[in-house]
């Protein structure tokens, strides 16, 4: 769940716990194969695999894993076709709600969508009817022990976007989505070493919840991330705290 709160770090150690479980292994092969089936195996070639495979050798899933994941997408070896869907919704209080999956069967995934929702008093909405409520950015996360004006000038020469502090004083680097690598690649060669990249969905507009609103809505977002077909959840709540 993308947010800068200190109810939104409620999820970051929820996603710990999902690491140690493995299911940060299965979300990072299912986003290898994603990108080797649209754009090809050959990660020189392309960006999206080159970033999948980034992040998957960071968080130490094996190289056979991620090497079948390929073969199969490219049609090397047999497998289940894998389709990449966003579901939009609504949470109570009127929270807009997106959730990215890759699921091999969209009946399965759909109907978890819809009964997550409607569990927790929200509704799943048609194609469009939030996403137009979230912008997708490129981000790099950088440390918070490093120099803000060092951090800002090399921003500024990479031709970022914008670069903003988390509830945890990381720097995030926002770019447009087609600069991200260009930008990351400048920030390394300045000796800034990123915790983390890649695509995100940013909200446009944010809708303040109290303190009972943002529990609830917490139990909803869980059980979406929960979800084995999930790949990230976003909402546009503004939590109490938050600026």
């Amino acid at each position: 769940m993308s947010g800068h709160s200190k109810w939104a770090n409620i999820q970051h150690r929820k996603n710990a716990q999902d690491a140690r479980r493995g299911r940060v292994f299965t979300r990072l092969v299912r986003e290898v194969a994603t990108a080797a089936r649209v754009g090809g195996g050959d990660p020189d070639a392309n960006p999206r695999l080159r970033l999948a495979l980034e992040r998957a050798n960071a968080a130490n899933v094996p190289k056979d894993n991620l090497e079948r994941a390929i073969k199969r997408a490219t049609g090397d070896a047999e497998g289940q076709e894998l389709a990449e869907i966003t579901y939009e919704g609504y949470a109570p209080g009127g929270v807009a709600v997106l959730v990215e999956c890759i699921t091999d069967n969209r009946n399965r995934t759909v109907a978890e969508v819809r009964h997550a929702f409607s569990r927790h008093g929200g509704n799943l909405g048609a194609d469009g009817s939030v996403a137009y409520l979230f912008n997708r950015v490129g981000r790099v996360l950088l440390s918070p022990d490093n120099e803000e004006e060092r951090v800002l000038e090399a921003a500024l020469e990479a031709g970022a976007e914008d670069v903003v502090r988390d509830d945890e004083k990381n720097f995030e680097v926002l770019t447009d989505p087609n600069d991200l690598e260009s930008v990351r690649d400048v920030l390394r060669r300045k000796g800034l070493k990123d915790e983390d990249s890649g695509l995100d969905m940013r909200p446009a507009t944010r809708v303040a919840v109290d303190e009972e609103g943002a529990e609830s809505l917490l139990k909803l977002l869980d059980t979406l991330d929960d979800l084995d077909d999930t790949q990230q959840v976003y909402a546009n709540a503004q939590f109490p705290g938050e600026v």
